[in-house]
């Protein structure tokens, strides 16, 4: 069963080869004792990919039912469910997860020690079905799902530049003051030429520098470059330090929510309560308005 869901999540019989490390030989006559056995045909076979035949979708399926209820033995055998133990995946957005997720990580670690954390920082939502993933923060509106939500705090997005550069220029009172004033942009949050604001006309700004990401464009606003228009978490530092001022805080959108969520498995793995209850807490310290 295990073969069969790889051959056809790897898209042919020699990719699962090589993902199980397993001679092409091997695979093939596993499958084909599997179709043998079962007098039926699972995969339709072509030069470019497998595809499912009507049979094979349902078995499929069940297969992967019952591999997840053997994992779930497993783990159970194993006292995953007496006492936190195992691997535990996480995914969080890059920025926010180098800000804030990963010292809690290394805190938790620090605390559990029979846990191993794989965290993966990506910027594009990942599947916890497909991936294989224990517990995902993410930003902003959620998606109808099964997924249990969990809210820990909210960001927002600001407008800000250098104490020196605001005293130099002025500080806008208004999104259409932004058209004077030297801009930083960077692929993400705006448009380069085009900022938007709640109920304003799109402003035309003049982009003086245009970086490929958030902390650039930090960087580049702390040095006095101009205005930066970013998410409240990639400048909490530096608004912190007072290195960096917020401007037209009475236009900004409304804040984006932050969750984190798991699949809401029964029984819950202490491995993931026991982050869960240690990562919730800190979150929501940290992104205190």
């Amino acid at each position: 069963m295990g073969t069969l869901i790889a051959a056809v999540e790897a898209g042919s019989l020699s990719a699962a080869a090589r993902q199980l490390r397993t001679p092409l030989a091997t695979v093939s006559r596993r499958v084909s004792d599997l179709e043998r056995q079962l007098n039926a045909r699972l995969l339709k076979r072509s030069a470019r990919r497998l595809t499912l035949t009507p049979a094979g979708e349902s078995y499929v399926a069940a297969c992967r039912r019952i591999l997840e209820d053997i994992a779930e033995a497993e783990r159970a055998a194993a006292g995953e469910y007496r006492a936190p133990r195992g691997e535990l995946t996480v995914t969080t957005p890059f920025v926010f997860g180098r800000l804030h997720v990963v010292p809690i990580v290394v805190e938790f670690l620090k605390a559990y020690t029979d846990i191993d954390v794989r965290l993966r920082l990506a910027d594009h939502v990942l599947s916890l079905q497909d991936e294989r993933i224990d517990v995902a923060v993410r930003v902003g509106t959620l998606a109808d799902s099964s997924l249990v939500a969990i809210p820990v705090g909210t960001i927002r997005r600001i407008v800000c530049a250098s104490p020196a550069y605001f005293a130099a220029r002025g500080v806008p009172r208004t999104p259409h003051d932004l058209a004077h004033h030297d801009c930083v942009t960077f692929e993400g949050i705006a448009a380069p030429r085009l900022w938007a604001f709640p109920g304003e006309p799109a402003v035309a700004i003049r982009s003086r520098l245009a970086v490929n990401g958030a902390e650039a464009a930090v960087d580049a606003a702390v040095a006095g470059a101009g205005i930066a228009h970013v998410l409240s978490y990639q400048a909490a530092d530096a608004l912190r330090r007072g290195a960096l001022v917020i401007a037209l805080k009475e236009f900004e959108p409304p804040p984006l929510p932050v969750h984190v969520v798991h699949a809401g498995e029964r029984p819950l793995p202490l491995k993931v309560r026991s982050f869960l209850d240690f990562l919730g807490p800190r979150l929501r310290a940290a992104l205190v308005p």
